[in-house]
């Protein structure tokens, strides 16, 4: 058998998923790489670094937003083994750093910054979820990922109020990932007569015209990650983007408004997840900007996120 790549003592700079949803869904992997007992640094944008302490990595070092590879690596120091996910600034700021050993897939952009290749070669088949990636990837290291503890929930120190719902209409991968404002109003206003406890969540345009068209609920602002506000419901109805997986990440039970996206992709991990979706011939198409007239999200009727949501509590 070829020597494992690392082992119990080494340090690991691992450069993080500069995206939410690739960040909350790198955590099973990372959490292995941890429990492999390697010493796992966590290289981050600054806005990112109260979740993975909270999430258990005690060495976290945060970088200013849009700041440039050369800037990353001058907060560096030598660690003698990296390991980037993805093409982008940190990655080029390991090797300016000069990190000895640079380890990473053979992706475009990132390859050619790599001194080890890790290569996972995937099998022909049904659409797997985003997270196959990351866990082929420790695996191929030597960790062992499929561990319930690596999947678990964070817990956060906030009360739960389990029959509160939170709202959350925006989406930061953009407008076409977003279900129309009338309709958001409906399920709200059908929710309430149902007796349900709402929140709403101005998180853009749509949360804040909706707070407009529903004063009657309250409304609260959400910047990401905003663990704690997450946190404190026993449910969340949110459109596809990062919300879901952060509110996943901490225990919030979750129904995920899927339009452009594939939701056996990039769904939140845990089966007490559900998602609402009407599926039609176009999608998923992951277009920013829909070509057609975003009929997956037109044709998606409140009633089928109810009925989704009975099992969803």
């Amino acid at each position: 058998m070829p020597d494992p790549l690392l082992h119990p003592g080494d340090t690991l700079l691992v450069a993080a998923p500069v995206e939410w949803r690739e960040a909350c869904i790198s955590m099973p992997a990372m959490r292995a790489l941890k429990r492999m007992g390697i010493a796992v640094q966590v290289l981050c944008p600054q806005r990112q670094a109260v979740f993975w302490e909270l999430s258990g990595f005690a060495e976290v070092r945060g970088y200013p937003e849009k700041a440039s590879a050369r800037q990353i690596a001058g907060l560096l120091d030598k660690a003698p083994v990296s390991l980037a996910w993805e093409a982008g600034e940190t990655a080029e700021a390991l090797a300016k750093a000069g990190i000895p050993r640079r380890m990473g897939p053979p992706l475009k952009g990132l390859e050619k910054r790599l001194t080890e290749s890790l290569s996972v070669v995937g099998q022909p088949g049904p659409i797997q979820h985003r997270v196959r990636f990351y866990i082929g990837l420790a695996e191929k290291l030597g960790a062992e990922v499929m561990v319930a503890e690596n999947f678990a929930a964070v817990a956060v120190d906030v009360p739960r109020a389990m029959e509160r719902v939170l709202l959350v209409p925006d989406s930061d991968l953009g407008s076409h990932y977003e279900w129309p404002l009338e309709k958001w109003r409906e399920l709200a206003k059908t929710l309430l007569e149902k007796g349900r406890l709402l929140r709403l969540a101005r998180a853009g345009r749509l949360g804040a015209d909706l707070a407009k068209a529903l004063p009657e609920v309250e409304a609260v602002d959400l910047s990401l990650p905003g663990l704690d506000e997450l946190a404190s419901h026993g449910l969340c109805i949110a459109a596809d983007g990062s919300v879901p997986h952060l509110a996943a990440h901490v225990g919030t039970r979750c129904v995920v408004l899927f339009g452009p996206g594939e939701p056996e992709w990039m769904r939140p991990m845990g089966k007490q997840h559900v998602i609402a979706r009407r599926k039609v011939e176009c999608s998923p198409c992951f277009a920013s900007k829909c070509v057609m007239d975003l009929r997956c999200q037109k044709e998606l009727e409140a009633a089928e996120i109810l009925r989704v949501l009975e099992p969803a509590g």
